[in-house]
């Protein structure tokens, strides 16, 4: 029988995966929100997505539609901050999500037990929080990160791009996104032999992640996990190529490494 999410004050939402998804809270974990399926399936095991907050603001449901559209889709999404919450956050809190999620697995009171992929562990963030991404990058743990509208602010943290052993994306608003000529800067700067992909998408900074299902971001967000976490190679397919879906489309695209 698959497990029901647990009994703290949640919403629903159908989105557009195959599963209605959450968010909630979690004892002695109340300053990340947790965003799954409903019912944890008995057939696929979720992969985990740590997530930074735009602002680094400890608000978990800032991006409400689009964290609840990745959920549907099977992915364990944690955020940093709790529901409706304030303050600040840290990149440490990225890697305390990922932590809590891995232990969660391996406990036999856990309704999570056995359910959660933990080879597979995406860390992605908007503004500040993609700042906070590349901080924990380094986390041999991680299989890919995504910068949404972000890049370095100082030429002095160079050394975390150095540091990236992950495929990588980045996914900016266009030229009037306060951050996409710093993410470009970055792209310049990669690993020379590191898989990464560049979208731009003419939707300035606060990107579409407050549509409804998180609007483009969030099909190109699923897109992107489902190929580097699920090994899904239609998925891939947005990404790869001359050819790619998303290069036939209003985005622009750079690519690297990409197979």
């Amino acid at each position: 029988m698959a497990a029901p999410a647990s009994a703290n004050p949640v919403e629903t939402t159908s989105g557009t995966g195959p599963y209605d998804a959450v968010y909630t809270t979690a004892p002695f974990f109340g300053d990340h929100t947790i965003y799954r399926p409903n019912e944890l399936p008995d057939d696929e095991d979720l992969p985990i997505v740590a997530w930074g907050n735009g602002g680094c603001i400890a608000n978990g449901t800032m991006f409400e539609n689009f964290l609840l559209e990745l959920a549907s889709h099977g992915y364990l999404v944690i955020a940093n901050g709790s529901p409706g919450g304030f303050g600040s956050t840290d990149a440490d809190m990225l890697t305390e999500a990922v932590d809590w999620a891995i232990e969660r697995d391996g406990l036999w009171y856990s309704e999570y037990q056995g359910h959660l992929d933990t080879d597979n562990i995406a860390v992605m963030g908007q503004s500040c929080g993609g700042l906070e991404t590349y901080e924990v990058a380094d986390d041999p743990r991680i299989t890919t990160t995504a910068l949404w509208n972000s890049g370095l602010l100082d030429d002095g943290d160079a050394h975390q791009i150095d540091a990236l052993h992950a495929p990588i994306a980045y996914f900016t608003g266009g030229p009037s996104d306060i951050a996409h000529g710093n993410a470009l800067d970055d792209w310049d700067r990669l690993p020379e032999s590191l898989p990464a992909f560049f979208g731009s998408l003419d939707v300035g900074h606060t990107g579409t992640f407050g549509e409804p299902n998180g609007g483009e971001y969030g099909q190109v967000g699923v897109a992107w996990l489902d190929w580097h976490l699920k090994n899904d190679a239609a998925a891939g397919a947005e990404f790869v190529g001359s050819d790619c879906g998303l290069c036939d489309s209003a985005w622009e695209v750079n690519q690297r490494n990409l197979t």
